[in-house]
């Protein structure tokens, strides 16, 4: 039997920083602007491999002072970037589980915000092991977290199934030797894993 692995943010939960940001910019443009220069997708990757949000924080308000408090948000008002679970995903989480497959997470997240996420969504106790990249200071597509995942809880990239929603991730664990999947949605999800036998 497989060993499930799943990626959480964009599988599982819904999270996007514009789910905050539309609430506090009158604009939509000022709002990218901000995402795409200031607080931008590899200045949070920071914080998802093991950098404090305060040092993060500091790092940006030095760099763009009119934008503190705009800045601050970004860790003080985080709940709110969150959209909910993806419920058709979640749906294949449970079915596989009712299966009997051991399943696992293998998420980038900041060890400072993962434990709202985990206490918001109950589904996130299905799981048989979870691994964190802020917790390991280490980040997908690093080979290096992967093969801690598969260490920690003796499992073996050839009996795994990974999913993510990042091609870059995806391509890394079928180099690594997993069985991978592009994930584009949770029916899409279902259908594949019907087709490979595994549901």
């Amino acid at each position: 039997m497989k060993d499930i692995i799943f990626d959480l943010g964009g599988v599982l939960i819904d999270w996007n920083p514009r789910y905050l940001y539309k609430k506090i910019f009158a604009s939509e443009e000022e709002m990218e602007w901000f995402l795409t220069n200031i607080c931008t997708p590899q200045w949070n990757t920071q914080q998802d491999a093991g950098r404090p949000f305060a040092k993060g924080l500091a790092v940006a308000k030095e760099k763009y002072p009119k934008y503190a408090a705009q800045i601050d948000d970004y860790f003080n008002r985080w709940d709110e970037m969150l959209g909910g679970a993806v419920k058709s995903a979640v749906g294949v989480l449970k079915d596989l589980k009712a299966k009997g497959y051991p399943l696992y997470a293998l998420s980038n997240w900041s060890a400072e915000t993962f434990p709202i996420a985990r206490s918001k969504y109950d589904f996130l106790n299905l799981f048989d092991g979870i691994v964190i990249s802020g917790e390991e200071r280490l980040v997908k597509p690093d080979p290096a977290i992967y093969a801690r995942l598969l260490k920690r809880y003796n499992l073996h990239a050839s009996n795994c199934l990974f999913i993510d929603d990042t091609a870059a991730n995806v391509s890394e664990a079928a180099h690594l030797g997993f069985e991978a999947v592009l994930f584009t949605g949770g029916e899409t999800l279902r259908a594949e894993l019907v087709r490979r036998g595994i549901l």
